[in-house]
């Protein structure tokens, strides 16, 4: 694939970012992108590896190979048909997506891997400006109904697709928009939200009627829904914040980080929010507790805010700069990474655990008390955690987010109006493969994305809503032509 020497003859070559001091002050993105020329020589590195290792680190199986061969070659019209063969929204993933698939790369073994995720947004990109990009709308109805609830990257996918084996879909959500975390809890610096409306254009005219406003499970009984469609589609993601029930959780200036970060997207995109629901880091010593990629979108909102100070604490160990490639390649590894977000100016912090919460006689947080950890294997193998004696110490905190990550999907109201099972760790119960692949302990209701499995990223909720979509097709029709 692509040029035979190319991974000898150009060097590995990325997306930049505009200077930090220009991109703090708007919310706009700031990925510098390369020219076609240079994305197609970055096309050109992908080699002929015999077992392409990225198939399988890209949770959607993208046929990466071939469509960095056709970038190579200029064929970018053809680009974005194998692109799509797998993903539906590659505008999201090129932007947002950890890119699993790099690190799988071949040339990843000497720490150069093809810029995969560069490639994939430079096609799509593209593909839109050149007006590639149209409705595929099916050709015959299949008189069928399905109700989709959330309209996060799995419900979008698993109602473009369903819509364009023919099906009726109205697709739910209780926000005033559509779109889930892509529209509310990534930031615009990251995700331009015109990049949604552009899809749901899209998706309107293959015949997605999108419904906002109506919080299933409240405003509309899950029975009522089960009555008037033949299928019943849950992806209303794992929303259930993980907290932090310590000693001052009831002060002020204490929050989950959706919550702050939701009402910063809100106004950001212009719809009004109240002084109470918006919460400022501006002149505050912030404090992030959590060190994924919910605590660093936080960090970059507060920064844009004009924070005093960003600190983020992590309970676990600082992971070693460089993996060992014998160890886990192809596997994602874990090893140090630093987000744009964090370039902008944070102080990280590695185990350390939160003791308590310390305010002022008004109510107010003004400190964290913090302790330091060490992590060591049980006799079991197991890592269990400790304190180290005497390493109590206070961290100044105007303003504390909980950015800890989700446990399960919330419970009340539809999961338990509809009496699907759980799994053991709280998300709805359904399996992948077989006859009752991603069905319910319920009959005619299928559940997908982070619902289904949990916390995850948005190239898998694709990749579930997708699958969620075949599952539904083949219930209602006995077959389907949807790709696996």
């Amino acid at each position: 694939m692509g040029k035979p020497t190319g991974f000898r003859e150009y060097a590995r070559l990325d997306r930049g970012y505009e200077p930090v001091a220009d991109r703090i002050v708007h919310y706009g993105e700031f990925a510098v992108p390369l020219s076609e020329a240079e994305v197609s020589n970055q096309g050109a590195r992908c080699m002929d590896c015999g077992i392409p290792f990225c198939h399988t680190g890209c949770p959607v199986n993208n046929i990466i190979p071939d469509w960095n061969d056709l970038v190579y070659r200029g064929d970018w019209q053809s680009a974005i048909e194998v692109l799509h063969s797998t993903n539906n929204f590659p505008e999201f993933t090129g932007r947002v997506c950890p890119a699993p698939c790099e690190a799988a790369c071949t040339l990843n073994l000497e720490d150069s891997p093809v810029a995969i995720k560069t490639i994939e947004c430079a096609i799509i990109d593209k593909a839109w400006a050149e007006g590639w990009i149209q409705p595929e709308i099916s050709r015959h109805k299949t008189r069928r109904h399905v109700a989709v609830v959330g309209s996060g990257p799995a419900g979008l996918a698993c109602s473009q697709q369903l819509a364009r084996a023919g099906h009726f879909v109205t697709l739910f959500e209780k926000q005033d928009k559509i779109g889930g975390l892509l529209r509310y809890g990534i930031p615009d610096f990251k995700l331009n939200k015109y990049l949604i409306d552009r899809r749901m254009a899209q998706m309107r005219a293959e015949g997605v009627d999108f419904r906002t406003n109506i919080h299933v499970g409240l405003d509309i009984s899950a029975a009522q829904l089960q009555a008037d469609y033949d299928a019943v589609v849950l992806a209303g993601g794992a929303e259930q914040p993980r907290d932090l029930p310590l000693p001052g959780r009831d002060l002020k200036n204490v929050h989950f980080a959706m919550d702050f970060l939701r009402a910063n997207s809100k106004r950001v995109q212009g719809i009004k929010v109240s002084d109470e629901e918006f919460i400022s880091a501006e002149n505050k010593h912030v404090v992030v507790i959590g060190g994924g990629d919910t605590g660093s979108d936080c960090i970059g909102t507060s920064n844009r805010h004009g924070a005093k100070s960003v600190t983020q604490i992590e309970i676990l160990p600082m992971p070693p700069e460089h993996e060992d490639k014998g160890l886990t390649w192809p596997n994602w590894p874990n090893r140090l990474r630093t987000s744009s977000s964090q370039e902008e100016g944070c102080t990280r912090m590695w185990s350390i655990a939160t003791k308590a919460f310390i305010g002022d006689e008004a109510g107010n947080l003004k400190m964290l008390s913090c302790i330091n950890v060490e992590w060591n294997k049980d006799a079991a193998g197991k890592w269990q955690m400790s304190e180290i004696a005497g390493s109590e110490f206070s961290l100044k905190a105007d303003l504390a987010l909980l950015a800890m990550g989700f446990l399960h999907p919330v419970h009340e109201g539809l999961l338990k109006q509809v009496g699907v099972a759980l799994d053991v760790r709280g998300n709805v119960a359904s399996p992948t493969q077989g006859h009752k692949a991603y069905q319910t302990s319920v009959e005619g209701v299928f559940s997908a994305g982070d619902m289904r499995r949990g916390q995850s990223l948005v190239v898998w909720a694709i990749r579930e809503g997708r699958q969620c979509a075949r599952a539904v097709d083949e219930w209602l029709m006995g077959k389907s032509n949807l790709p696996k």
